[in-house]
């Protein structure tokens, strides 16, 4: 037994000192400017290539550098360059041998009584899985550009100087001026938020680092922190650059009780990065979500993502762009603008699989052309996930026009900020109050009352395109009980004055509604102007 343990003891010591010289060994990574100064002062004796990174030996120590940040051909010009070879058969050697040599040793000592208690060799399944997550980040060059996305000409503006900051920045540094550390879009699935990013690396031609959120997040802890220290260092090694988290709420959701420990850490040291970045670094963080309100507030403040651009789904215009764009190349004999009419509620995405199906399908009928026919034979089937998208015939546009039409009127009336109204979204302006008045939130209590009031008041009917309003209601009722302004859901008031304000209204609701209909956008200045005539 005594012996037994001399030889465990010897065996750790063994380890230790291995582990020592290996970390001992172990370069230090350092960013362009020491190496830049390491090789004009030729101070480097070798390089060795090793995958993705180059070994720097100096008298000093040993260094490394990220591959892709530096010129390999004045490297090659002032010093020796080798390949690292492959020591990964001889040290599996070694280790074998050292093994072998335990177990032996141990059998010897234990003799027939090992038997009884044979030693596992399996390998450890957390360390092979953890060498399989290594990150791979590796940047594109984008060549995509803004006209190759149709439908967003004001988020187009709003980019632009993006652009420009990410060609010129040294004229923003000389200036004064801070750009934006990370912009945040905003939008439901399919408006294009990743194409949009693309378009903004395209234009400006710089590398594109493409991440989703839920990449981050690993069931090893402290894989996902490694992940953002990684993609944040390539990033700035190669600026100017853009980085892209898609579905960034994955990762960015408030931490509470309900927390996850791995995806806290991974959160906690996003923020550190976006907070370690210089002014006019070069580096511009894009994110994207259909979620912002499951966001931690860090996430969202000053320094961080305190830009941010909201995505809707394309009205008619918009659809009409985006269809020429994908029917390009495409023979065909369509009226856009009918198909363009006819599919209300689509995404961009949504769009593409439409043109997509409505070709498929003319191949199918053994045809050289596209005709609207084969649109209008797929328009039901196309599907996202497993809803079917949102499509109104013709009664339904003008139900829903009209829905629309008194809510906007209502809003308008009730003093509750907006952007615009379409047949299927209702942008209210949310102003970031930390105090709200009893008044405001029965106003908006109203305009969500105005669509099913004025159901009743024009058709004498109602509708279950007020379900979403009603829940909208229910849960200002709750919020306002919760700070005693109001004692009981009691809405009989509140329909009265709607209806009173409604009926006065009833002739413009109906002009309003054609303009709606016509143009499936409405927003507040149109709104002003209508009702001054």
């Amino acid at each position: 037994m005594k012996n037994k343990k001399i030889i465990l003891v010897s065996f750790i010591i063994l380890c230790v000192l291995f582990g020592i010289l290996y970390v001992k060994n172990e370069p230090e990574y350092i960013d362009e400017n020491l190496y830049q100064g390491l090789l004009s002062e030729n101070l480097i004796q070798k390089a060795v290539i090793d995958d993705e990174k180059i070994l720097l030996k100096t008298k000093e120590g040993n260094y490394a550098i990220i591959k892709d940040g530096i010129d390999l051909k004045t490297l090659l010009a002032k010093v020796p360059v080798e390949i690292k070879k492959d020591n990964t058969l001889w040290i599996f050697f070694i280790a074998i041998v050292i093994f072998i040599i335990l177990f032996l040793i141990l059998a010897f000592i234990r003799k027939k009584e090992f038997s009884k208690y044979p030693i596992s060799s399996k390998k450890t399944q957390t360390q092979t899985s953890i060498a399989n997550l290594e990150s791979n980040i590796k940047p594109v060059i984008s060549s995509i550009t803004f006209d190759d996305v149709a439908g967003v000409d004001e988020v187009k503006m709003e980019l632009s100087e993006l652009v420009d900051f990410l060609q010129n920045s040294k004229k923003y540094k000389e200036f004064g001026v801070k750009m934006p550390k990370g912009v945040l879009m905003v939008g439901p699935p399919g408006v294009g938020k990743t194409l949009i990013a693309k378009a903004v690396a395209g234009e400006a031609g710089v590398p594109f680092f493409y991440q989703s959120g839920s990449s981050f997040v690993e069931i090893y802890v402290g894989m996902g922190a490694k992940r953002v220290r990684e993609l944040f260092s390539k990033a700035k090694m190669m600026a100017p650059s853009i980085i892209f988290i898609d579905e960034i709420d994955a990762v960015g959701k408030a931490r509470g009780e309900m927390s996850n420990v791995e995806r806290d850490s991974t959160l906690n040291q996003l923020l550190t990065q976006m907070d370690g970045f210089e002014d006019n670094n070069g580096v511009i963080v894009i994110a994207a979500t259909n979620k912002i309100e499951l966001m931690d507030p860090a996430l969202l403040r000053s320094g961080r993502f305190d830009r941010r651009i909201f995505l809707s789904l394309p009205d008619f215009k918009d659809r009409l762009k985006i269809l020429e764009i994908y029917m390009k190349g495409k023979s065909n004999n369509v009226d856009l603008s009918k198909i363009a009419k006819a599919s209300v509620g689509f995404s961009g995405a949504g769009l593409e699989t439409l043109v997509n199906e409505a070709a498929i399908n003319a191949l199918r009928r053994n045809s050289t052309l596209v005709e609207e026919n084969d649109f209008y034979a797929v328009l039901n089937k196309v599907l996202v996930g497993k809803k079917k998208i949102l499509t109104f015939n013709d009664e339904e546009k003008k139900i829903q026009a009209t829905y629309q039409a008194a809510k906007a009127l209502s809003a308008y009336y009730f003093d509750i900020g907006f952007e615009k109204f379409t047949l299927i979204e209702d942008r209210f302006k949310e102003y970031e109050k930390n105090i709200r008045s009893k008044s405001e939130l029965i106003n908006r209590i109203k305009v969500y009352l105005s669509g099913s009031r004025a159901m009743n008041l024009i058709y004498n009917e109602t509708y279950t395109n007020s379900q979403n309003d009603f829940l909208k209601i229910k849960e200002l009722l709750e919020y306002m009980i919760n700070f005693d302004m109001i004692e009981e859901a009691n809405l009989d008031e509140y329909k009265k004055e709607v209806d009173e304000f409604l009926s006065s209204m009833k002739e413009k609701i109906l002009k309003l509604s054609e303009l709606l209909l016509d143009q499936e956008k409405i927003e507040y200045k149109d709104i002003k102007l209508f009702m001054q005539i």
